[in-house]
C-alpha cells in the first residue's frame, strides 16, 4: 500500500532518529520483559526450596520464622524441641515418614545440618526431584560428612578430605570442634537451594561433638572427651530443631496440626509450608513490585522520548507533508502515515528487545542459575510476558496520536510557508 511505502520512505530518510528510537525502545522492552523473566524466575526457585512435605514442626514462635530457620537456613529457633516429642509424632498412625533437622552449628560460614538417612531418602524440591549424589554416598560412620555442591565448590572439598566444625552459626567462630574431625563421604548435585549450602550429618555426630560440653560452655583443658572414646559410647539426641512431616493422606494434615498445636507436654508450632512460603513472598514481593515499576517508568520514557523525537521532526517535515497534500493527500492520510511510522518503530523495537533479551539470558542465565539459584526459563513466555508486549503495542499507538494529530492540524499553506 502506498502509505505504508511512504512511512517506511520517511522512517530511512531520518535513519539516525530512527535507529535511536529503536535502541530505546529495544532496551526499554528487554528491560521489562528480563526482570519479569527474574521475577518469575526467582518466584519458582522460591516455590521449588521444598517438595512434598506437609507439615514442618518446631517450637513455638512465628510461621515465617520456623520457615526461615528449617527451610532457608535463615535465622535461628528460638527454642529446641524434645527427641522424645518428635518420636511420639514420628509413630503417630498417620505419619509416612519424617525428616529431623537439628541445627546450631556451621563450617566456614555454612549452616551444618544434622539429621538422619532419611534425610537423602525422602527430601524433595522442585517438582518431587530427589537429592541425588555427585560423588561418594550418605553418611554411615558417626564422623562421616556429606556436603552440598556450593559448598564443595566454594572450598574446593573433595570425597575423603577432613574438616572440623565450628560452635554456632556466624561466619567467624572462636569455638571449633576440632579434638573430634569429619571426613567428606559425599557431595550432593546441585539442587539450586540452601541445601547446596549445607553440610549433613548424622543427629549422633551433632551429639557426638557437644557430649562434653556443659549448659553450652565448652569443656575445661583436660575434660574433653575424645573421638576415639566418643565411638565407644551410645549416643541418642536429646533434642532436635525441627522435622519435616508427610502423611499418609492429606486429608488428615488440618487434625494433625492442631494436635500438635495443642500438645500439652511441649510448646510446638506445626505449619503448612505452601501457606507459608505464601505469604513470605507476599512480605517480600515488595522489591520485586519496585523493581517493575522501575521497568515500567524506563517504558514509559522511552515512549516520551519517541514522542518528543516525531514532535521534533515534524517542522522539519512539515513541507514534505505540505507537498503529499498538494498531490492529493488527505488529512486522515498524513495522519495514518504518523501512525503507521510509530507502530513500525514499536514493533521493530519489540523484536530487538526480545531478540536482545534471549541472547542476554543465553550468555547470562549459567551465571545466575548458579551464583543466584535462579531458576530461568529460556524459551518458556509467561502470560505476563504477553500483557507487556501488548502494553507496549498499546502504549505506543496511543503515544503517536499526539504528533499524528499535530500533523493533521497543519494546513497546506502553513506547510508551504515554514517559518525561520
Amino acid at each position: 500500500m502506498v502509505i505504508f511505502k511512504v512511512a517506511k520512505k520517511s522512517l530511512l530518510n531520518r535513519k539516525a532518529t530512527t535507529l535511536l528510537t529503536i535502541f530505546s525502545l529495544a532496551l526499554s522492552v528487554s528491560l521489562l520483559l528480563g526482570i519479569e523473566r527474574i521475577r518469575s524466575g526467582a518466584k519458582a526457585s522460591f516455590e521449588s526450596t521444598v517438595s512434598g512435605v506437609d507439615l514442618i514442626v518446631g517450637a513455638r514462635s512465628g510461621p515465617i520464622n520456623l520457615l526461615l530457620y528449617s527451610i532457608f537456613r535463615i535465622g535461628d529457633a528460638t527454642n529446641n524441641i524434645s527427641y522424645k516429642s518428635y518420636e511420639e509424632f514420628k509413630d503417630h498412625s498417620v505419619v509416612e515418614w519424617t525428616i529431623p533437622i537439628s541445627l546450631g552449628d556451621s563450617h566456614k560460614g555454612f549452616r551444618v545440618v544434622g539429621t538422619n538417612r532419611d534425610y537423602f531418602k525422602f527430601y524433595k524440591y522442585s517438582n518431587d526431584e530427589s537429592l541425588r549424589f555427585f560423588q561418594g554416598n550418605e553418611f554411615i560412620k558417626l564422623f562421616d560428612v556429606v556436603v552440598g555442591s556450593e559448598v564443595a565448590k566454594s572450598l574446593g572439598y573433595q570425597v575423603g578430605d577432613k574438616i572440623t566444625l565450628s560452635h554456632g552459626t556466624g561466619n567467624i567462630s572462636f569455638q571449633e570442634h576440632e579434638d573430634k574431625p569429619f571426613t567428606v563421604v559425599g557431595i550432593l548435585d546441585r539442587t539450586m537451594t540452601p541445601v547446596d549450602s549445607s553440610l549433613h550429618v548424622s543427629l549422633e555426630a551433632i551429639t557426638a561433638i557437644h557430649v562434653d560440653w556443659q549448659n553450652g560452655a565448652p569443656p575445661a583443658p583436660g575434660e574433653e572427651i575424645t573421638a576415639e572414646k566418643v565411638l565407644q559410647m551410645e549416643l541418642k539426641p536429646a533434642d532436635v530443631t525441627a522435622f519435616l512431616v508427610r502423611l499418609k493422606s492429606r486429608i488428615a494434615v488440618f487434625n494433625v496440626q492442631r494436635e500438635i498445636n495443642s500438645y500439652d507436654e511441649e510448646s510446638l508450632l506445626a505449619i503448612l509450608p505452601g501457606v507459608t512460603l505464601r505469604d513470605l513472598w507476599n512480605t517480600i514481593g515488595i522489591a520485586e513490585k519496585s523493581l517493575m515499576i522501575v521497568s515500567i517508568l524506563v517504558f514509559i520514557v522511552s515512549l516520551v522520548g519517541m514522542v518528543i523525537s516525531l514532535l521534533a521532526t515534524l517542522n522539519e517535515r512539515r513541507r514534505e507533508m505540505a507537498i503529499l497534500r498538494s498531490i492529493g493527500a488527505k488529512k486522515r492520510f498524513i495522519f495514518s502515515v504518523l501512525v503507521i511510522e510509530t507502530c513500525i518503530l514499536t514493533i521493530t523495537g519489540v523484536l530487538f528487545g526480545i531478540a536482545s533479551l534471549y541472547v542476554g539470558l543465553l550468555i547470562f542465565r549459567p551465571v545466575l542459575e548458579s551464583q543466584m539459584g535462579l531458576t530461568l526459563g529460556l524459551f518458556e513466555p509467561t502470560e505476563n510476558d504477553y500483557r507487556y508486549i501488548v502494553l507496549v503495542l498499546v502504549g505506543s499507538l496511543l503515544a503517536s496520536i499526539v504528533p499524528a494529530l499535530r500533523a493533521y492540524k497543519h494546513s497546506l499553506a502553513d506547510g508551504l510557508v515554514v517559518k525561520n
